[in-house]
């Protein structure tokens, strides 16, 4: 019999994880601690740059979605994940010639000195909608750890668990985020490799069974890899938590530091998928797979599986804390004071929390928001052409609105050109694509025939 409830093992690591970092946390004494992560006139460095980028962007959401689609289709689905992570690639280098030869210190400042104040209000609005997101759809996985969805232990783990993080997120806002991200990337290396090293041995087939666990056709997910090369082109420009970070030091070691993510971050996330792969051999059946593998392996899994999952949902929910503050109080030029950024997180805290409630899937905090700013790729892959506002009002809205249809369940059947998983997703996201690009470039070329 064990001397400790499982459950209860679980809620001492999300406790003991929560004060620890609260503790170890730097407070933020001045504007620029809180929303640059300046020290005494210091910028971060590439190891700690890359270290963030990687750790906040491996989010709980995704490792488990990863997971998921490695159950559902074999290594294709991991594949397919990590092809998300080439936007770490797509944003460091346009964002690097945004600085460098257009000399722009933010995002906002390009879009409203570029298209205006309406442009730049709309982009607001995405890039909430995007850290919206990400709160609810990251600790509903910590939840699912404690009990079936809607039960007490289910919303007790999750709002303990936010508690906690916004605890330390409050105290040092980015300079807070970076300094646990190093932490979080170290602990969360090190837990993959363990779990790794515990799973594969037992995986009936070993190495070839992993290599053709897939099958590369329509039927097999191969849909979702197109998905996610379209998407990659604009994805990562509506992620503050990805473009803060791209502002913070020198372009040359930002730079680098997003072509040292893209590789990091691809590899752990294929790797992590592996743990849906393993379900796969097994046989398991369900719709979590990390839950699943650690129910069939014991206590020890369990808590392995948890702390994984605390230390990437900690390392994105307070870096997207610390971005929508700087969104609220920096970007928008209100009263920029620790106190109103710390105000702002509390805010995200409460609004983003509402949805756990509702019970939304998180592959669709992914897919549909992905679908919803493919109008972003002209604005930001031909940033030196010169184009009107109406350009970008109309590239913009047209993703919203096949993001929206695709949302709703509205896309018409007769706009399907492929079968199998994700065929309505891709045909949305290619003629999404089309006609956001026509849309931009027809006001660019009437205003030169002008």
């Amino acid at each position: 019999m064990d001397l400790i409830n499982p459950i209860t093992l679980q809620w001492i690591i999300v406790i003991t994880f929560g004060l620890g970092l609260l503790w170890l946390s730097p407070r933020a004494r001045t504007v620029d601690q809180f929303f640059k992560a300046a020290t005494q006139n210091r910028q971060p460095g590439m190891l700690l740059l890359t270290s963030s980028l990687v750790i906040s962007w491996i989010f709980a959401k995704s490792i488990t979605n990863a997971a998921n689609l490695g159950m559902s289709y074999g290594l294709l689905g991991g594949l397919a994940y990590a092809g998300y992570y080439l936007s770490f690639l797509v944003c460091g280098l346009v964002l690097f010639n945004l600085r460098v030869k257009g000399k722009f210190q933010s995002i906002h400042q390009f879009l409203e000195q570029k298209f205006g104040r309406k442009a730049l209000v709309l982009f607001s609005v995405l890039i909430a909608i995007r850290l919206f997101n990400e709160v609810w759809s990251n600790t509903m996985v910590i939840g699912s750890y404690f009990g079936e969805s809607g039960s007490w232990p289910y919303y007790g783990a999750v709002l303990a668990f936010t508690g906690l993080t916004l605890a330390y997120a409050i105290k040092g806002g980015l300079r807070s985020s970076l300094f646990t991200d190093a932490i979080q990337m170290v602990l969360f290396g090190v837990i993959l490799f363990v779990i790794l090293a515990m799973l594969l041995p037992d995986i009936a087939g070993g190495v070839g069974y992993v290599t053709q666990s897939s099958s590369w056709d329509s039927e097999g997910g191969i849909n979702l890899v197109w998905v996610v090369l379209i998407q990659v082109f604009s994805y990562p420009f509506h992620d503050p938590v990805m473009t803060d970070r791209a502002f913070i030091t020198d372009p040359h070691t930002t730079r680098k530091s997003f072509i040292w993510a893209t590789v990091i971050g691809f590899i752990c996330i294929l790797l992590f998928s592996l743990v849906g792969v393993y379900a796969q051999n097994q046989g398991l059946q369900g719709d979590q797979a990390p839950v699943l593998v650690n129910r069939t392996l014991g206590v020890g899994m369990m808590l392995l599986m948890n702390t994984i999952m605390i230390t990437s949902a900690s390392s994105t929910l307070d870096s997207t804390f610390a971005s929508f503050s700087k969104l609220a109080v920096v970007d928008w030029k209100n009263k920029i004071t620790i106190a109103n950024g710390r105000l702002a997180m509390v805010v995200l805290t409460v609004l983003g929390t509402i949805p756990v409630f509702l019970g939304p899937t998180i592959l669709s905090a992914t897919t549909i928001s992905g679908t919803m700013v493919i109008g972003l790729a002209p604005v930001f892959l031909f940033w030196k052409r010169k184009a009107p506002p109406l350009s970008f009002l109309l590239a913009v809205s047209c993703g919203l609105l096949f993001g929206v249809l695709l949302a709703g369940g509205w896309y018409p059947k007769g706009l399907v050109f492929f079968s199998g998983p994700y065929a309505d997703l891709l045909s949305a996201n290619i003629v999404g694509t089309i006609l956001s690009l026509l849309l931009y470039f027809i006001p660019v070329i009437a205003m030169r025939n002008k």
